[in-house]
């Protein structure tokens, strides 16, 4: 018991729904890492001079 059990239209949904909501997660860390990279420019000019 507590298990569901999804037919197969219903698992078509749910991969759909996991599709659309998997890139935000893949977006921000993509973009924190430009963050980080523009960051350490920034500190490494700073230490240069």
């Amino acid at each position: 018991m507590g298990k569901y059990q999804l037919d197969a239209k219903s698992k078509v949904a749910v991969r759909k729904y996991q599709e659309k909501q998997t890139p935000a997660k893949v977006d921000k860390k993509q973009q924190l890492e430009k963050l980080r990279a523009e960051y350490l420019k920034k500190k490494e000019k700073q230490t240069d001079n």
